[in-house]
Formats: C-alpha cells, sequence, structure tokens
C-alpha cells in the first residue's frame, strides 16, 4: 500500500475513534501517531487488513494518553460493545470530517491545515513545508484549530459550501515542499463528491481537473509563468480535460447552477479552444455573466472585463474596468493587456510596470516586468522606464 492509500484510510479511522468515545482532537492526535508508525513498518511488514491495523494502533495511543485507570476501562469497555460497527458509516465520518475541519468558526488557513492533517493525512511537517512556515508555527496553527473545535460535535451538520472554499484555497497553493497540494486537493475533492450529493462538489472537481490539465504548459523550465494565449497546448492533458468536462455536463444537467460549475464552465470553453482566436469568447462572457449573478465578486467582474475586451473589443473591456476599484489584484495588470490590445502601448508598458510592483508572487513580477520591458524595447526607450510615462486611459 502507498502512501496515498494509506492516507484515505485516515478520516475511517479517525471516526471510528470517535464512536469509542475519543474526542475529536485526541482522536486525530492518535490517529498521527499511527499513521507515522505505519509509514515506519509497513515497507518491511505490510498487514493483511490496513484499516483494522491503523485503528488497533490509534486506539491504543489514545488510551496510553489516558492517565486515569479507571477511565480507560470505561473507553475499553465501550470500544468491545462497538467493536462490531467499527466498519459502519465510513462515508459519514469522511464527510462529518470535511465539515468539522472547514467550520465556520476557524480562520481560512486554520480550516486549510486542518483539512490537509485530518482529512487528507498529512504530516505537520509536509504541511508546513508545502507552506513555507516553520513546522512549529503550523503545528501552533493546528493545535489552535483544534481548541477551536472543542465544543463543536463530530455529528453536526456541516456546510458543503464551506468545505469546497477550503479545497479550493488548497488547490490554488499549487506544488511546494515535497506535497503537491493540487494534486492533493483533487485527490480530496474526488473523495469528497464520491460521500455527498453536491452538484457545486462535482463543479469544483471539474474546475481543478481542468487548470490541472494545464498545468505542464503554465511555466517554462526555468520557472517563468506562460500566460494562457502563449501556452503550448499540446501539453494539455487531454485525457484530464475530457474527463473533467464529462463531470461538469452532469452536474449542469441538474440545473443547480452555482459559482464553481460557471467558473468550471468557463474552464472548459478555455480548454476547448485550439487557439486564443478559436476561443468562444462571448460564451465566457455569458457565463461571467453567471458568475457575477451568483457572486457578486468583483474578481469576477475584472476576469469578465477582460473577455469582454477580446469578445467585443478593448475598449468595451476598458469601460468595464473603469467601473472597478483600481486597488483590485491584477487590476493594473488586466488594463495593461487591454491597452495593449487597442494599440496603446505606452499605456500599456506604465500599466505592467505598475502591475509588478503589486504583483503577489516573483514569478508573476518577473512576467510583468518582462511585458513591460518588452513594449519599452518596441517603443525606443531604455527598459523600465514604463513607470515614468504617462499616456491616455
Amino acid at each position: 500500500m502507498d502512501e496515498d492509500q494509506l492516507r484515505r484510510l485516515i478520516p475511517q479511522v479517525i471516526g471510528v475513534l470517535v464512536r469509542r468515545g475519543a474526542d475529536f482532537a485526541a482522536a486525530e492526535d492518535a490517529v498521527q501517531d499511527a499513521l507515522v508508525e505505519a509509514l515506519r513498518v509497513w515497507a518491511q511488514d505490510p498487514p493483511r487488513d490496513p484499516a483494522g491495523w491503523l485503528i488497533t494502533a490509534a486506539w491504543r495511543r489514545f488510551v496510553d494518553a489516558v492517565r486515569s485507570e479507571e477511565a480507560r476501562r470505561r473507553r475499553e469497555g465501550r470500544a468491545g460493545e462497538e467493536q462490531a460497527v467499527d466498519g459502519a458509516g465510513a462515508g459519514d465520518d469522511t464527510l462529518q470530517l470535511y465539515f468539522l475541519c472547514a467550520h465556520p468558526a476557524l480562520s481560512p488557513a486554520s480550516a486549510v491545515a486542518l483539512t490537509l492533517r485530518a482529512v487528507g493525512g498529512l504530516t505537520t511537517r509536509q504541511i508546513a513545508a508545502a507552506y513555507l512556515v516553520p513546522e512549529a508555527t503550523m503545528a501552533q496553527r493546528i493545535s489552535r484549530a483544534k481548541r477551536t473545535l472543542a465544543g463543536v460535535r463530530f455529528d453536526q451538520p456541516g456546510d458543503v459550501t464551506h468545505v469546497l472554499r477550503v479545497l479550493y484555497l488548497v488547490f490554488n497553493e499549487g506544488y511546494s515542499g515535497d506535497v503537491d497540494l493540487a494534486a492533493e486537493a483533487i485527490r480530496l475533492a474526488r473523495q469528497l463528491a464520491a460521500v455527498v450529493e453536491s452538484e457545486e462538489a462535482d463543479g469544483l472537481l471539474a474546475l481543478m481537473l481542468l487548470h490541472h490539465a494545464r498545468r505542464p504548459a503554465r511555466t517554462t523550465a526555468d520557472g517563468a509563468l506562460v500566460p494562457l494565449r502563449d501556452q503550448d497546448r499540446s501539453l494539455w492533458d487531454t485525457e484530464m480535460i475530457a474527463h473533467g468536462v464529462a463531470i461538469l455536463q452532469a452536474a449542469l444537467a441538474a440545473d443547480r447552477l452555482g459559482e464553481f460549475q460557471a467558473q468550471a464552465a468557463i474552464a472548459a470553453l478555455h480548454a476547448d479552444a485550439q487557439s486564443v482566436e478559436e476561443t468562444d469568447w462571448v460564451q465566457i462572457v455569458e457565463w461571467y455573466d453567471e458568475l457575477v449573478r451568483l457572486t457578486d465578486s468583483p474578481i469576477a467582474r475584472l476576469n469578465r472585463a477582460v473577455a469582454l475586451g477580446e469578445a467585443a473589443d478593448p475598449w468595451a473591456g476598458l469601460e468595464a474596468l473603469g467601473e472597478l476599484d483600481a486597488a483590485l489584484p491584477r487590476h493594473a495588470a488586466a488594463a495593461a493587456h487591454l491597452h495593449e490590445r487597442a494599440g496603446d502601448r505606452v499605456s500599456a508598458a506604465r500599466l505592467y510596470a505598475e502591475a509588478a510592483e503589486r504583483a503577489a508572487s516573483l514569478p508573476e513580477r518577473n512576467h510583468l516586468m518582462r511585458q513591460a520591458a518588452r513594449l519599452n524595447t518596441a517603443l525606443g526607450r531604455a527598459p523600465g522606464s514604463g513607470g515614468d510615462v504617462t499616456g491616455p486611459h
């Protein structure tokens, strides 16, 4: 059994310990200890019943952590009574863990960390490495999250929407450390879709697959960003795209549209086009209209403005962009792109330079600086002078 298969058992094992009488925090700690032990010994001595081995090992660790001999006997007696139903409710346990780890009382960062540990089965070290923070910092974050949930019942109803947003946060982190968080988010989204009836869960899974299919073309060998219009589409994973589209079509057929289905529909239209010129921008604008109606998101409005600039003309896109707060993330980059499309390279160079100063990551900053330098070179000016240029907006 490989590590991914092992981690798929974690929600079931935590659920068994909670039904035996352990509280969530203690159960999660015990299962993590058992997971570490499994990774150490199974390579040489794999068990015939992996789930049973983990349940036994985790329960022993929980019992060992209970100081009172009387409390130990009481819990062990309860465990004996419930032994017959240990395997029941595994799907429900998984769903309840998703709900618990994405509880509204938690901050997004805490919900992400707890989901990766309790549902994903990652170690604190792996999560810390993925988010580029010290292991002690991540351990404190997870401990605080578990303290926040101390009074929440394991079987309390939850909100799938919160879970989906947490998984999307994980997905958007991409790859860092020794854990591929995008792939992990897809695995967790598949697991969630299997235990909950939700078109939006299917929509999120479709969206992740459609985005992930383009991953090989998103960066160069040296890590530089490649924008969608410049990507080598032969590198896209067509099988993954087809899978994502099939999941999306099934979800849309239920006629209960949600934001993740709308985003997936936009991604599917991009994935379906053989080139930027063949992209159905008119339909993309229509899907952005639906997304704005569902969410009223300023970012959705910004992306709609860019799509409108492609579907109609760049000035229409700029007019729509002008209605939005210029402090929005990537507002300057969107304006630069539309100005360049309109032939206003002077304003575009200046805006690319402004956007580079506000970039959220080094690869994005470098990409925007290259765009500014490219236009400045074409205009016959020294690289880096774009920030000093004035021109029409």
